[in-house]
C-alpha cells in the first residue's frame, strides 16, 4: 500500500510510506525557499512522488493532518495563513494592535472543530486534484496522534511510552500514550490552557525573538545566567503536575500579561534562565509520573517541546528511563511523515521499526550539478576529484571551513552530513568568522559537533552507550575538553552531538581521516544555509549560498568547488 501523508500548517511537508517503509519526505521550505513555509505543500508532494517515479494514480490512500477551527479558516481563507507567517516572522512593520493579534490566535486555537471532519476532507481533496488526484480514500488524523505515531512507529520499542508536547495542535498542547500489543492507549490529554510549549512561545515572544522558530535561541541565552535558586524563580508556579498532566495557574491571555510583568525588571538572560528551567522542572515530573505510574521505562517522545536539547538531556538523566527515542522532526514539520505512519498502523498493523537514517530529501544526478556548475562558470571554478571526504577532511584540517553537499538530503531541522557546513572543531577564529560572516547569527548561539560514534564515550561525561545520530539529545563535555572543544559547546560545556556510524559512509571517511591526525573524529557541523533561511535543497541553492557568503570551498558528490576572484 503507498500513503501519501500531508501536513498543510507551519512547516508543511508531505511523504509517502510504502508498504510500512519510509522512503521518501520532504518539507515545502526546502522547494520555494520560504523559511518554515505555511502554504500547501503542492511542490513537495510532487517532489516525493517524482522521486519514486510515481504518479498521482499510484498512490492508494492520503492521509491529512488537522481539524483545529484556525486550520479549516486558513484552507478556506488562504491570505489568512500568508497574513499571519509574514506577522510571526517579522517581515511586515509592526502592525497596530500586535498584542491582540496573538491573543485572537491563543483563543482561536483551543478549538478543534473534528465535527468538520468531512468539510476537511473536502478542502483538502480540492486542493489534491489540482495535483492530479482522483478520489482516494483521504484519512484526517489528529494533531497529537500524527506526533504520537511518528515517535513509536519509528523508535523500535516493542513496547513504550509515548509523551507528546507542543504549543497547541487541534485543541490539544499534550498527550501521554502506551503502546503494547501493536495497540495505542491515551492515557492523559493536556488542553491548550495547559500548554508548557505555549509557554515557551510567549516567553521567546516577549524576549523579542520569532515565536514557534527562535526557542532554540532562548534555551542558549539561559546558559549566560547566574544561577537563581528555585524560591526565587517567580515562572515556577505558572504550572503544577497532577498525575499525568501538567495545569496551568493562568489562561493564555493572562499568563502572557503577568509574564511580561516578571520580564518588565528582569534581564533578558535570567528571564531566559527562569523560563528553561521552569519547563526542565515541570516536563521532568510529568516523565516521571508517567514512568511510574504505567512501568513503561522504555520512552519516546516528539512535539515541538522535544526540540529543547537541554530539557531532553534532564529526561535522560533523571526521570528513570531504560532507552529512549526523539523524533527527529519532533515539530509540526514531521507531522506528515507520523499521519502516514498512522494510516499504515490502522490499515496495515505497522510495528515499530527503529530509524536508521533521515536522509529521505530528493538527490541530484551528475548531469544535474554539472548544468548548474556550468550555468555559475563565471563566478566558481571546479574539477573532480577522487576522494571528495579525504579533500574536505584535508581542507578542515588546515583550517578551513567547507559547504559540503552529498547524496540525498536530511529530513528535518538538522544537518546531518549531507547538507552540512564543516569546520574544524577546535578554533574558536574559524567559529567565529562562521557566526559572524557565513550564519549571520546572534552571538550566543553554540555549534554543534559531528563526531563518530566510537568516540563518544572519550568525549561526553554522561554518554549513556546509545548513540544520538540525529542531534535530538543533549551531553556534558569531560571537564578536561571543555575548553579544547568551546567551539562546538554551550558555555557550560553541554552539546548536542550528531554521533556517525555506518549510515553515512562518506562522512564516516571524512572524520576517520581527521581522527587520524587529531585522535579524535569531530568537526563542527552547522546547516548549510544563511541564518533565517531553509537549508539548502539543489545544488543551485547550495552556489548561491556560495557567492552569496563569499565561501571559498565547497564540495557537491565528487566536485570541488572554488570561488572564483571576481
Amino acid at each position: 500500500m503507498k500513503i501519501l501523508g500531508v501536513w498543510d500548517g507551519h512547516d508543511s511537508g508531505s511523504a509517502i510510506v510504502v508498504d510500512g517503509k519510509l522512503k521518501v519526505a520532504i518539507n515545502e521550505e526546502r522547494l520555494t525557499r520560504r523559511k518554515l513555509d505555511i502554504r500547501f505543500p503542492e511542490l513537495s508532494i510532487k517532489s516525493c512522488l517524482d522521486y519514486l517515479n510515481f504518479k498521482p494514480d499510484d498512490i492508494d490512500v492520503i492521509a491529512i493532518v488537522g481539524t483545529q477551527l484556525t486550520r479549516i479558516l486558513a484552507r478556506q481563507f488562504r491570505f489568512l495563513d500568508e497574513n499571519f507567517y509574514k506577522f510571526r516572522r517579522r517581515l511586515i512593520p509592526k502592525p497596530k494592535f500586535e498584542k491582540e493579534r496573538r491573543f485572537l490566535k491563543y483563543w482561536l486555537a483551543k478549538y478543534n472543530a473534528k465535527y468538520l471532519k468531512r468539510f476537511t476532507e473536502w478542502q483538502v481533496r480540492k486542493k489534491l486534484k489540482k495535483l492530479g488526484f482522483k478520489g482516494q480514500p483521504i484519512y484526517v488524523v489528529d494533531h497529537h496522534t500524527a506526533h504520537t505515531a511518528s515517535a513509536i512507529f519509528t523508535s523500535g520499542f516493542k513496547k513504550s511510552l509515548c509523551i507528546t508536547l507542543d504549543g497547541v495542535g487541534d485543541g490539544l498542547s499534550g498527550t501521554v500514550n502506551v503502546f503494547e500489543d501493536g495497540e495505542i492507549q491515551r492515557l492523559a490529554e493536556m488542553k491548550e490552557k495547559d500548554s508548557i510549549g505555549l509557554f515557551f512561545e510567549e516567553v521567546t515572544t516577549i524576549l523579542g525573538f520569532r515565536e514557534l522558530e527562535d526557542e532554540g535561541k532562548v534555551m542558549a541565552l539561559a546558559d549566560y545566567s547566574y544561577p537563581l535558586p528555585e524560591e526565587k524563580n517567580k515562572l515556577l508556579n505558572f504550572f503544577e503536575v497532577e498525575g499525568l498532566t501538567i495545569k496551568a495557574k493562568h489562561s493564555t491571555i493572562k499568563r502572557f500579561l503577568e509574564l511580561e510583568k516578571v520580564k518588565w525588571n528582569t534581564p533578558n538572560e535570567r528571564f531566559a534562565y527562569m523560563a528553561q528551567k521552569t519547563l526542565e522542572k515541570h516536563v521532568l515530573q510529568l516523565f516521571k509520573n508517567a514512568i511510574e505510574e504505567t512501568g513503561r521505562k522504555n520512552v519516546c517522545w516528539a512535539g515541538g517541546v522535544a526540540a529543547n536539547i537541554k530539557l531532553n538531556r534532564v529526561i535522560r538523566l533523571f526521570s528513570g528511563l531504560k532507552d529512549w527515542f526523539i523524533f527527529p522532526h519532533m515539530g509540526d514539520g514531521g507531522l506528515a511523515v507520523g499521519a502516514a505512519l498512522y494510516v499504515a498502523y490502522k490499515l496495515e498493523g505497522l510495528k515499530p521499526r527503529r530509524m536508521e537514517n533521515v536522509y529521505l530529501g530528493p538527490k541530484y544526478n551528475e548531469y544535474e550539478v554539472l548544468r548548474t556548475l556550468d550555468k555559475y562558470s563565471d563566478k566558481v571554478k571546479y574539477n573532480k576529484v577522487k576522494d571528495p571526504s579525504g579533500v574536505a577532511a584535508e581542507l578542515i584540517l588546515k583550517g578551513n571551513y567547507v559547504f559540503w553537499f552529498q547524496g540525498r538530503m536530511e529530513y528535518g531541522p538538522r544537518a546531518l552530513g549531507n547538507r552540512s557546513i564543516l569546520a574544524p572543531a577546535d578554533s574558536q577564529d574559524v567559529k567565529d568568522v562562521l557566526n559572524v560572516m557565513v550564519k549571520r547569527r546572534v552571538w550566543f548561539q553554540p555549534f554543534c559537533p559531528s563526531l563518530l560514534e566510537e568516540d563518544a564515550k572519550r568525549v561526553f561525561e554522561d554518554y549513556d552507550g546509545k548513540p544520538d545520530k540525529f542531534m535530538t539529545m543533549g551531553y556534558m563535555f569531560k571537564h578536561k575538553l571543555k575548553k579544547k572543544y568551546s567551539p562546538v559547546a554551550n558555555v557550560d560545556g553541554s552539546a548536542r552531538p550528531q554521533m556517525v556510524g555506518n549510515e553515512n559512509q562518506k562522512y564516516r571517511k571524512l572524520l576517520k581521516r581527521i581522527k587520524k591526525e587529531k585522535g579524535v573524529g569531530m568537526v563542527l557541523n552547522t546547516s548549510f544555509n544563511i541564518h533565517g533561511e531553509p537549508i539548502v535543497c539543489t545544488p543551485e541553492d547550495a552556489i548561491k549560498t556560495m557567492i552569496a557568503t563569499k565561501t571559498k570551498y565547497l564540495i557537491i558528490d565528487d566536485y570541488l568547488i572554488e570561488l572564483k576572484k571576481i
